[in-house]
């Protein structure tokens, strides 16, 4: 099954690199051994609205907050003109008490988060905040790490600690922060930047999941991968045998690897692919689209084609 993860980002105050670290998460899941087992949601300039519709739609196993954090206020989401809104303590923990047995880990990559996260934790296994002000460079960092070792296969536990070490080994103090003005919170002597982020666990862990019935790829989803993959050019003839190897196929079994014109190609893959069920090659395929197909309309049609194939 799929493991989605949802990042919800907020920047009204426009002073955070929030754009740096979802390519920073979606690099580091990219790049790791495991990357056929995730997909990735982005929702920008998060509003309360943008927030429930995302949990409620997609169910993530993994929800990924990126930006200001306010102690006992809340964190920091936009409203509908882009300024400030707060997402409170209380309403945060209610609203993730129905995902129990769905979400696995909230990461709260926000100034002063413990708040959130201590309440938060109550329903979800793992919670993820910070314990004071961090730096912006060290909350990127942290992430790199955090999915670096997620996306090759490490524990929860281990990718936190993974993300504190990166800390260690990245960061030098520099000016921007994720805090502005921080209400609710008791000025504690300031700790090295590798000890701020902290990972709360459920005392009575719940087993997530995984019986989310799959919905099988149909006729527009094949022929939306067999668009694409013309458009990106790897269905050149110069690209096929490359192309072959990459998603784990044999090209030399392939008795259409000669055909004359990227689109017959193209299509006689798909179709070879989708009839002998090779969900993993297909879910590869759609990786190798992802390097070209980055952002917009494209981007999302190969999130959701990935989100229909199972395999482990």
């Amino acid at each position: 099954m799929l493991k989605k993860i949802l990042v919800l980002s907020a920047n009204p105050q426009g002073d955070l690199k929030i754009s740096q670290e979802i390519r920073d998460i979606r690099e580091g899941l990219m790049r790791s051994a495991n990357r056929e087992q995730f997909t990735l949601e982005i929702r920008e300039a998060v509003r309360i609205e943008d927030l429930t519709i995302a949990l409620l739609e997609l169910k993530p196993w993994i929800v990924h907050f990126c930006g200001h954090g306010r102690g006992s206020e809340g964190l920091v989401l936009e409203n509908n003109a882009g300024q400030q809104d707060f997402a409170s303590t209380e309403a945060l923990a209610n609203l993730f008490r129905h995902f129990t047995d769905k979400v696995e880990c909230v990461l709260l990559n926000a100034c002063y988060s413990q708040v959130q996260a201590q309440e938060i934790v109550k329903h979800i296994n793992y919670v993820i905040g910070m314990q004071q002000d961090i730096l912006d460079d060290a909350a990127r960092a942290f992430t790199r790490g955090f999915y670096q070792a997620l996306g090759n296969g490490e524990s929860i536990n281990f990718a936190f600690e993974w993300g504190c070490d990166r800390i260690q080994l990245e960061i030098n103090r520099s000016t921007a922060i994720r805090q502005g003005k921080v209400v609710g919170v008791t000025e504690t002597l300031k700790v090295p930047e590798h000890f701020i982020p902290i990972l709360l666990k459920k005392p009575n862990p719940v087993t997530i999941s995984s019986s989310e019935p799959v919905e099988e790829l149909n006729n527009s989803d094949l022929e939306k991968i067999v668009d694409l993959l013309i458009r990106s050019g790897r269905a050149e003839y110069s690209a096929r045998k490359a192309l072959c190897i990459k998603i784990g196929i044999e090209p030399h079994q392939l008795g259409f690897l000669r055909q004359s014109t990227d689109a017959d190609f193209a299509l006689e893959l798909i179709n070879y692919l989708h009839t002998i069920d090779n969900q993993q090659a297909l879910c590869k395929l759609c990786n190798q689209l992802e390097t070209v197909f980055k952002t917009g309309r494209y981007a999302s049609d190969l999130n959701n084609i990935k989100s229909k194939l199972n395999f482990k």
